[in-house]
């Protein structure tokens, strides 16, 4: 897709939508990672309401160690992978504790030294927390920026590359959630919504599907 093409779309995303954020809900640095760490396989909605009572009790990661894995556990039961996540998200914390403080660390690198955090949460806590204008390649960013043409890739850390090098250093703060909240309200998974969608002449997938 030619670079005319995408600042189009992008343009189009920010006039709908000037500050887009995450969905997920959060109190603090560390509520959010922790937010993010439980989203993987997971909406944002089913997260919310798990974490809403934990994070009235558990805001910091001196409090998350001190309620344990089996406590975390029955907090979030309910989300996918819990146990794996529960062992992550203690450890998380007392690596926090020992080597950071109790705080985020604001660089990749560090990020990915943290139990549970993978290249995606890095990316999510440097865009949202620091204001990075990194891409996180989510299900929905994967899916949208294939669809509609702006990568080809087929790893999520090689359309990373590839929107980082089509879209303009003037999108790229709120790139990530732009296409996030498009691929899950219009360009979903099993039928995009194309008749209501504001990218529709400039999207590959409606050209070829849709236009006579």
């Amino acid at each position: 897709m030619e670079k005319p093409i995408v600042d189009k779309i992008f343009e189009i995303l920010s006039n709908k939508n000037q500050n887009p954020t995450t969905e997920l809900v959060y109190t603090n640095a560390f509520t959010l990672l922790v937010a993010v760490i439980l989203s993987a396989q997971a909406t944002d909605i089913s997260v919310n309401i798990a974490t809403k009572p934990l994070f009235e009790q558990c805001d910091t990661p001196e409090k998350m160690v001190c309620l344990g894995e089996e406590g975390l556990k029955k907090y979030i039961k309910s989300i996918g992978l819990f146990n794996h996540k529960a062992k992550n998200i203690i450890s998380l914390c007392k690596r926090l504790i020992t080597h950071y403080d109790g705080h985020i660390p604001n660089n990749f690198e560090s990020l990915l030294q943290l139990p549970g955090v993978g290249r995606k949460t890095a990316n999510v806590i440097l865009n949202t927390l620091f204001n990075e204008p990194t891409i996180a390649v989510d299900t929905h960013v994967f899916r949208v920026a294939k669809r509609i043409g702006l990568a080809k890739g087929t790893t999520p850390q090689k359309v990373e590359s590839e929107l980082l090098e089509i879209i303009d250093q003037k999108w790229r703060r709120h790139a990530h959630h732009w296409l996030i909240l498009h691929g899950r309200y219009i360009c979903k998974a099993r039928k995009p919504n194309c008749s209501i969608c504001p990218i529709q002449t400039h999207c590959a997938y409606y050209q070829e599907n849709f236009k006579e």
